[in-house]
């Protein structure tokens, strides 16, 4: 194991190569060659002091953290940044002198790759958004999160008690808890109750029905779909979900593993031929290339000229500054190709996102662990479900009311539908993938390109991933 004290900060030449390459939008080459340190070597605290602490620790401080500031970069999304402010304000109450310092960013990569590179990472990091950087070209520069998930909350039940059944399955990265993803977050085809009932419409379960439908909402000058340029990976969501669904756990182990033929599978080319079809026939709005994507999910939920909309459940708390007062939001599974499909129409695609990673190199790792530590808390988690109308994966958050929010009952309706029927892949955020998946999708859905075309691009983009040896790889069973 090399000293972590010796070693170059973040292997400075890869990282800068990668950023020269991609943009910074998809760190894609970056070569790992040494182990960050986990609890051995020279750097090991003495008993009574837990990695990266500045002081001793007991039953109410289990990192050590001492008086100073907490250096906390969050990802400006769908969720804001507030929710982290206010877990902030809870852990300066339980430690004098201790202070949270949140910075707000929407480009993950371009801000934090100059940090990592100089050594100076945060403490505390939501990898989030299509900026993200590729958790697989960092995971050995990380801390391994399991002590978080083993120590007590604020109230002083074990974390790991509390949770979601496989919710931190998406954050092991080859044995390793590098990521906490901190929101239970559905994927599903939004759309508006209201709307729906008021023209006798059903939410489609197979993509024959979504053609129909398509075709009912072109007689009332409406859309099927809409898209903006930043999020036409939302549709790269609704393909591959619909795909695993069809083809089960040979999809998807297909995908997450970027095999040779992931993109020729039949069920994957049944999927893309039927999108196609949404495309070629007009149920697509147009210009959704050129549009920026909380507009065109405006046009969905304020302006109601689409029916459905392909998202994670942050979609309600993103546009509730932009959805009619008569739009009910609610959500259903993601179309199969047909009734005999490997998994049933209700399972759904359960994948909790915001991966929160402590760097190994930050100046207060103890404080980024213990931040964790009170989001994961029963206060904390139950006002983010309050305010963002979205569950952590802390259990028992959501009261039965759902706060009022008709979106977040349909998650829980979801769940409760699908039952031990749901499914999980993260190969775009593990290899940074967004950026290109971006450009090939706003090509297809502009109809620019076709299924054929689209294919062959995403099975290039795995294929040049896959051989690349400087790239780490996460093997999915």
């Amino acid at each position: 194991m090399t000293d972590p004290t010796s070693r170059t900060p973040f292997h400075r030449r890869q990282f800068l190569r990668a950023s020269a390459v991609a943009g910074v939008a998809a760190p894609l080459s970056i070569t790992l060659a040494s182990c960050a340190a986990s609890g051995s070597g020279p750097d090991t605290p003495a008993s009574g002091e837990a990695a990266g602490s500045a002081g001793p620790v007991d039953a109410d401080n289990p990192f050590g953290i001492a008086a100073g500031p907490v250096d906390a970069v969050i990802f400006d999304g769908g969720y804001g940044t507030d929710y982290a402010s206010f877990a902030g304000d809870v852990l300066a109450e339980l430690h004098d002198g201790a202070t949270v310092e949140v910075t707000a960013s929407t480009t993950i990569a371009q801000q934090m790759q100059p940090r990592f590179v100089s050594g100076n990472p945060p403490d505390l990091l939501d990898n989030s958004g299509a900026g993200a950087i590729g958790l697989s070209a960092i995971v050995d520069d990380l801390e391994d999160l399991q002590q978080v998930i083993d120590s007590p909350n604020v109230d002083g039940t074990v974390i790991a008690d509390t949770l979601y059944p496989g919710v931190l399955d998406v954050g092991m990265y080859n044995g390793k808890l590098a990521a906490i993803n901190y929101v239970l977050t559905v994927y599903a085809l939004w759309y508006s109750e209201s709307l729906f009932e008021a023209n006798g419409w059903q939410p489609p379960r197979t993509w024959d029905e979504a053609l129909e439908l398509g075709a009912a909402a072109q007689e009332q000058g409406k859309y099927l779909f809409t898209w903006g340029t930043e999020a036409a990976s939302y549709y790269l969501t609704l393909a591959v979900d619909s795909a695993i669904k069809q083809g089960g756990d040979d999809v998807r182990l297909a995908m997450d593993n970027l095999r040779e033929d992931a993109w020729s599978l039949p069920a994957v080319t049944d999927v893309l031929a039927a999108m196609e079809q949404v495309v070629a026939r007009g149920y697509m709005r147009p210009g959704g290339a050129g549009t920026q994507f909380t507009a065109a999910q405006a046009q969905w939920s304020q302006a109601q000229e689409a029916l459905l909309y392909p998202s994670g459940s942050w979609i309600e708390n993103e546009m509730k500054e932009q959805t009619a007062e008569d739009f009910v939001m609610t959500g259903a599974p993601a179309p199969t190709v047909d009734a005999d499909s490997a998994l049933p129409y209700e399972s759904i695609r359960n994948t909790p996102n915001e991966p929160y990673v402590v760097p190994t190199q930050a100046a207060n790792a103890a404080g980024g662990k213990e931040m964790l530590r009170v989001m994961l808390s029963p206060e904390t988690a139950t006002e983010f479900a309050r305010t963002k109308l979205a569950s952590t994966i802390v259990r028992d958050t959501v009261p039965e009311d759902a706060f009022g929010s008709t979106a977040l009952a349909a998650q829980i309706d979801m769940l409760e539908a699908a039952g031990d029927q749901t499914f999980s892949w993260n190969m775009v955020s593990t290899y940074g993938m967004t950026a290109e998946v971006n450009v090939l999708f706003n090509s297809f859905l502009s109809g620019e390109s076709d299924a054929a075309a689209l294919a062959t691009g995403m099975q290039e983009l795995f294929d040049r991933i896959r051989e690349d040896d400087a790239i780490v790889k996460i093997e999915i069973a």
